[in-house]
């Protein structure tokens, strides 16, 4: 045993809410990173904190019989798919049990009916987009390590590491992106290192030039769209390079229709003040029958295959009927809402993001949809009754908050309108239930659909389908 090891036998119980491993022992409980239910290990007990001891696995003993390979080489150094050590199967288990365990223990609600978790359609290869940082201080896995190699460590294009704002992993293969997109990847790093261009210092000191790099897709067109983001030119080496971003990048792929050069001279933010577009100025993607443009850098679902599936799945739980006047609360850029139109009467949208509400107006219009009416507006505000009051009492509210959940405000005006059906769509089972204690003060929860947006990952999307007392 090396110093500062306290090693223990444990048997991991279950899986919790964002991955976190549970294993009990005399009374304790132990968060065992990277373990699967029905694992035995022997594992270090880290660090003790209220309630709880973190552990770190040093040897399994006798593996999970839902254990498996995973395929990815930067499995356990990177922060992603931290779950494809994980049979599918279990996997969708889990994701379901999670809502289950959030409502029933925090929100102290059970719904009538917990649905099984829908599986993806594509389980790899899923993404349509996918963020990229430059970093001067580059990550090395145990592999790299091991192997004794030389590296530059002063050069990464990657992954952030968890817990480490300033360092980067390497990246030249990801297994939930377009395959053609390592390729990309890998072009853009060796141009850089070749022209000596200097990534940024995640740190106090700052400096360097390239920051970000963006890929998105069109499932619909099979078409990607890069986007390069850095700070100001400075250097005649810089300028070099941007040129030849701008004018041979775009030459060397067939599905790449867009060059993107966007600048930005804060920290850690993916975006910029765009500058440059060679080819589409937007892809185009489409839900249920309806084209949406994408622009560089607007929001969009993350997971095209999966979104036919998904959307429709809201709309039937909601009922809607031709005569339904609709409310979508945190609306984005229109992927609930416009769809919602086709069978309603009239749909309010309201969203923060005054850029996502500009594109679902643009979406609309596209798309010849008139039945909607569409604001720039802090749902969280506690001015946001003053709006609210405005609009006519909806039959169907349908709300998307983020992760952390519907503000107080927003719960209190729900509950004095009183809509007849209410369809909460949500990322996090947690901030959910804590809403749904109130919601079913005047609700009945009758529905819950786990629906599965992002394979080999704890992260669940659930739409609950809630009708008035």
């Amino acid at each position: 045993m090396k110093k500062n090891e306290n090693l223990i036998e444990l048997k991991v119980e279950s899986i919790g809410f964002e991955g976190i491993s549970i294993a009990k022992k005399d009374g304790k409980v132990y968060f065992v990173k990277g373990g699967l239910p029905d694992d035995v290990v022997i594992a270090n007990a880290n660090k003790k904190l209220k309630g709880y001891i973190e552990a770190s696995i040093k040897e399994i003993i006798t593996p999970s019989p839902h254990r498996i390979e995973p395929i990815c080489n930067y499995y356990g150094a990177c922060g992603g798919c931290s779950w494809q050590c994980l049979d599918y199967e279990q996997q969708l288990y889990w994701k379901r049990q999670h809502t289950i365990d959030a409502h029933n223990r925090l929100g102290k609600v059970n719904a009538n009916c917990y649905h099984y978790t829908i599986s993806a359609k594509q389980k790899w290869e899923y993404r349509n987009k996918m963020d990229f940082s430059f970093s001067a201080a580059r990550w090395l896995t145990k592999n790299e390590i091991e192997k004794d190699e030389t590296h530059n460590k002063n050069f990464a294009l990657g992954l952030h590491i968890p817990g480490k704002f300033d360092k980067v992993l390497d990246i030249k293969e990801c297994k939930i992106q377009e395959p053609t997109w390592n390729n990309i990847l890998d072009t853009i790093r060796k141009k850089a290192i070749e022209l000596d261009i200097q990534p940024i210092k995640l740190s106090k000191t700052g400096g360097g030039f390239l920051k970000g790099f963006t890929l998105r897709k069109s499932v619909l067109m099979n078409e990607t769209m890069c986007i390069l983001i850095t700070s100001d030119l400075v250097s005649d080496r810089e300028k070099i390079f941007i040129d030849w971003y701008k004018n041979e990048s775009q030459k060397m792929f067939s599905d790449l229709v867009s060059v993107v050069w966007a600048t930005n001279n804060k920290n850690g933010v993916n975006v910029g003040e765009i500058q440059f577009i060679k080819g589409k100025e937007y892809l185009t993607e489409q839900v249920l029958g309806i084209n949406y443009q994408i622009s560089p850098f607007s929001f969009f679902q993350t997971n095209s295959y999966q979104l036919d599936t998904f959307i429709g799945l809201i709309i039937d739980a909601a009922g809607i009927n031709e005569n339904d006047l609709v409310w979508d609360l945190y609306c984005g850029t229109g992927s609930i809402t416009l769809p919602v139109a086709k069978r309603c009467k009239k749909v309010y949208g309201i969203e923060l993001n005054p850029q996502a509400i500009e594109d679902a107006q643009k979406n609309a219009k596209l798309n010849d949809i008139t039945n909607v009416e569409l604001y720039s507006s802090d749902l969280n505000s506690p001015k946001i009754p003053d709006l609210l009051n405005t609009l006519p009492i909806p039959d169907v509210l349908i709300l998307d908050p983020p992760r952390s959940g519907l503000h107080p405000n927003l719960i209190k005006h729900i509950l004095k309108i009183n809509p007849k059906k209410i369809v909460y769509v949500s990322c996090n089972p947690t901030t959910q239930a804590r809403d749904l204690t109130e919601l079913t003060k005047h609700y009945d929860l009758l529905n819950v659909y786990p629906i599965d947006m992002f394979p080999h990952t704890y992260h669940i999307e659930n739409i609950a389908e809630l009708e008035l007392k």
